[in-house]
């Protein structure tokens, strides 16, 4: 096969995505530090992933409910609780938490060590909630569930009001 043969054997292929160590978007959310992974450039924006690190005693966003994504969370390290409805769900390394569009949920991290997570959003909108939110809180405001309900409202997000 010729050297040109080799290059324009799969032109169409999409081309692949390598994010090391480090690498990828950091987004400071208080105590929670978010490393987007695949925002969904590369995957025709039908997902995104993000590595989540939660500092030990971090409450997440208000229980709320997502209408037009799946939410996925596997645990790397540490223990997360899940509140689904009125149901607690604590979930530790190597646990997979998949949440359905119309699912009330939240989720904190309530032990004395950090825990980190794996996020995937189908599609990828809600990256941008998290970058809109971060935008919020840069002026040094408070991470609060008022500012987190406020930014959820532009992406098809919100509070579940029947468990809050």
């Amino acid at each position: 096969m010729t050297e040109d043969a080799k290059t324009s054997e799969h032109p169409t292929d999409p081309a692949v995505s390598v994010v090391g160590p480090g690498g990828g978007e950091t987004i400071v959310l208080g105590a929670t530090r978010m490393r987007v992974l695949e925002d969904g450039s590369h995957t025709g924006h039908r997902l995104a992933i993000a590595e989540c690190v939660l500092a030990p005693h971090t409450q997440g966003p208000p229980q709320h409910r997502h209408g037009g994504h799946d939410e996925g969370f596997y645990i790397l390290s540490g223990a997360v609780r899940f509140t689904v409805g009125d149901e607690d769900h604590d979930a530790v390394a190597g646990t997979l938490v998949m949440v359905p569009p119309g699912t009330p949920h939240t989720f904190a991290n309530v032990t004395d060590q950090p825990a980190v997570m794996l996020s995937t959003f189908t599609p990828d909108l809600y990256v941008q909630y998290f970058r809109d939110l971060e935008k919020k809180l840069a002026d040094g405001r408070p991470l609060t569930p008022q500012a987190s309900i406020d930014v959820m409202s532009r992406y098809a997000t919100e509070p579940a009001a029947d468990w809050a």
